[in-house]
């Protein structure tokens, strides 16, 4: 099969995040084995979900993974001009589908170019680590990472996550933590509202809060130009609360996530977020004993990526992708995770982020080829007695 081939049938597999995987995950393994590779699986507790990690190559240390996931998000309420589930040439130099770009494009390449690494005498191995639920907080990326990590006699050296990124190399990107609020006060007559706490104010302030805590960041110039925006976001998305306007509202709350630059730290900025929530609590409970602000998680945090330069990893991306300028995303991805289990880590991959998440998304066909070329060089680079 060749490279639209398998992205063809990767697209025609409708698995969305938080859905089980096993269907794609099935033939992913069925094919991968068919070359004589041997398959592990990372399974969720219920077993209706797995990770997929094997090597092709000698177990020596200094491999490198090849990375990507095998879910894709919504099309409902989308205005697709194509069944997104079945890949389209339109003609255009375009193939439509959902997931095409990301990042099914990239798990096609790497399975094309699998009968030449299976064939080709590497030096160091190849490893593939293909996740699932990444387009629901990048859930299964940190146990699959420590799983290659820990399950192989030998260590990888290198991470390439092959996210959308016009084969730039790419050494930055921000962490994500995304937390739903709670706000708990007392009903009552709107004529009322300095005798009661109104839920739907103070969730409002608690916004107010999280908006001064981001300009207080940039007026601290705590900036990083890679980026855009260059500083960490918090940004609330989505907000309920209130049965009518004469009506003082006991319940309201809020969802918003937090996008962190490397510099910053996520966590304490949560938990100074955290110790204003406590201060208000008790502020206000001398009015209405019940009166309380609950956090959720809306998912684990998600860790930035921040690989130096200098890093051999960025060299060989370098060389392999043909590409040298380097580039750092606003959007959260895998690659820190891996990095956190000691891989040096990159984004490289085919297609443009642009067009991911989005009806009639698409990759350029030039796109999909180039991903293929560069893991062609890489298979070159791993068959060199000069590799380090």
């Amino acid at each position: 099969m060749n490279v639209e081939e398998i992205l063809a049938k990767l697209v025609s597999f409708p698995v969305l995040g938080g859905e089980s995987n096993l269907s794609i995950l099935g033939w992913i393994k069925e094919y991968v084995a068919s070359f004589g590779v041997t398959v592990s699986l990372v399974p969720n507790e219920d077993g209706n979900k797995a990770s997929l990690h094997c090597r092709i190559g000698p177990a020596i240390d200094g491999g490198v993974i090849l990375s990507g996931h095998m879910d894709v998000v919504p099309v409902a309420g989308q205005d697709w001009t194509t069944d997104p589930f079945v890949l389209t040439d339109k003609g255009d130099g375009k193939l439509y589908g959902r997931g095409s770009c990301d990042m099914k494009g990239f798990l096609a390449c790497c399975l094309a170019a699998l009968p030449e690494m299976a064939k080709a005498d590497l030096k160091k191995p190849i490893y593939f680590a293909f996740s699932y639920d990444e387009e629901i907080g990048c859930l299964a990326g940190p146990e699959l990472a420590q799983a290659i990590r820990t399950q192989y006699v030998e260590t990888p050296k290198y991470a390439i996550i092959g996210e959308p990124s016009l084969m730039r190399p790419t050494i930055g990107q921000k962490g994500i933590y995304i937390m739903e609020t709670y706000v708990n006060g007392s009903a009552g007559h709107s004529s009322r509202i300095k005798q009661e706490v109104s839920a739907i104010h103070e969730a409002a302030r608690l916004i107010l809060w999280l908006e001064k805590k981001m300009d207080d960041l940039i007026a601290a110039k705590r900036m990083d130009e890679r980026f855009q925006p260059p500083h960490s976001s918090i940004h609330i998305g989505l907000v309920h609360g209130g049965i009518a306007p004469n009506v003082i509202a006991d319940k309201a709350q809020f969802h918003w996530d937090l996008r962190t630059i490397p510099k910053d730290d996520l966590d304490s900025i949560v938990q100074e977020y955290f110790a204003h929530c406590q201060k208000r609590e008790s502020e206000l409970r001398h009015t209405f004993p019940g009166f309380e602000i609950k956090n959720v998680e809306h998912h684990p945090p998600v860790p930035p990526l921040d690989t130096k330069a200098e890093d051999d990893v960025v060299a060989l991306t370098k060389r392999i992708s043909g590409i040298s300028e380097l580039d750092a995303v606003s959007y959260a991805a895998e690659a820190g995770q891996f990095a956190n289990e000691g891989f040096q880590t990159v984004i490289c991959g085919p297609g443009s982020i642009a067009q991911a998440h989005r009806a009639d998304e698409f990759i350029a066909q030039e796109q999909l080829q180039l991903g293929v070329a560069m893991l062609h060089n890489l298979i070159g680079e791993l068959t060199s007695d000069n590799f380090y």
